[in-house]
């Protein structure tokens, strides 16, 4: 069990104005979506202000990550969000700094939520796939018209040097039928602080997408970090950095690498608490804690959550096992268990031994 949260991820808005086919919450196993309000109301927030402010004084916190997310979380609108950061800004400790972000499909990104996000030091990811085409493969509004004009008109007002404080990167989920250097050129050119390049989420029950034809995740992941690693533009990409990390003996960023990261939490629109929600991808219910901000401490979930799966015994013996970890526990399911590899293992392995092999000869040049 974590010894306190570290990160809560908050639907403020629980509809989205996106039907992004690849999406983990509306088409995938769990609909537990249809069940939540539209809106988280002001007595929810008020009352996940006070858990939040409890749980920061029992374990006198220095630092707490507090992400906004959805659905699509601007569609709470300009009040609600201002609200929400307000309320919680003031009702933690004095000694506690609360470092807000949110997750963005960029549409509705306007002057004054960029204000509102300057006024609150909100860091401000906006998910998009990579250029028109690529993007538009997936990200769709429900008539099937592709959103990449209006999400690269957000992401140009936020990629201005007036907004470089609280831009906070792009959320690229990967297609393998899309060109791998493409993308991150098509990325890059909104010049963002970070890439958080993502596996599409699969398991051994329902396999990731291998489309016949198409290059392997490694081969596209491999292409991509070649450029990266050749050309530095000064744009961190999570997923290699924390594979070099975990190479180097230190730690990953993300979850996906290094082995799970207790202390996430997410807490619904109507206050109910969750696990991570990769793991909606995995059976109907799975991230379900039966647990709420109504009659329920942030300690009760992480003593009802309790600790991370453990890895197969496959994964013990692998060469890589110190670095990957097993990867995502999503993504090691099978039918009922995650005492399995991931859906992703080969790719993973042949990702981390290309890495290593790069900064191994670097390191014996420089050396």
């Amino acid at each position: 069990m974590s010894e306190a949260v570290r990160q809560i991820v908050l639907k403020l808005h629980s509809r989205c104005n996106l039907s992004c086919t690849y999406c983990y919450v509306y088409h995938s196993l769990d609909q537990g979506w249809m069940r939540q309000p539209v809106t988280m109301s002001e007595d929810t927030r008020l009352r996940v202000a006070e858990r939040i402010a409890e749980h920061a004084e029992r374990h006198r916190l220095t630092d707490l990550s507090v992400v906004l997310h959805g659905g699509e979380p601007l569609l709470a609108g300009h009040d609600a969000v201002a609200a929400t950061l307000t309320t919680l800004r003031a009702a933690v400790p004095a000694g506690t700094r609360l470092d807000f972000g949110i997750q963005t499909n960029g549409i509705l990104l306007d002057d004054r939520y960029l204000e509102i996000f300057h006024e609150h030091r909100v860091h401000v990811g906006v998910s998009l796939d990579g250029g028109a085409a690529a993007n538009d493969r997936h990200r769709v509004y429900v008539s099937g018209r592709g959103s990449y004009d209006r999400a690269a008109a957000g992401l140009r007002a936020l990629a201005r040097p007036e907004h470089r404080d609280i831009y906070g990167g792009i959320l690229c989920t990967i297609d393998v039928r899309n060109d791998p250097v493409a993308v991150l050129r098509d990325l890059l050119a909104f010049d963002p602080p970070a890439i958080d390049l993502l596996l599409p989420h699969g398991n051994w029950t329902t396999p990731p997408p291998r489309p016949a034809g198409a290059m392997t995740y490694a081969a596209w992941l491999i292409a991509v970090f070649d450029h990266w690693y050749d050309a530095p533009a000064g744009t961190r990409i999570r997923l290699f950095e924390s594979m070099m990390m975990r190479l180097l003996g230190g730690e990953s960023s993300t979850e996906a690498i290094g082995g799970e990261q207790p202390g996430i939490v997410v807490i619904e629109t109507d206050g109910s608490y969750e696990e991570t929600d990769s793991l909606k991808t995995t059976a109907d219910g799975a991230a379900v804690t039966g647990l709420s901000v109504a009659g329920h401490s942030l300690d009760d979930v992480l003593a009802r959550v309790g600790a991370p799966a453990p890895p197969s015994a496959t994964c013990l013996e692998c060469p890589v096992f110190a670095v990957c970890a097993g990867g995502l526990r999503a993504h090691r399911y099978r039918d009922g268990s995650f005492d399995h590899p991931s859906a992703y293992c080969d790719d993973l392995y042949a990702v981390i031994d290309h890495i290593r092999n790069r900064v191994t000869a670097d390191l014996a040049v420089l050396g």
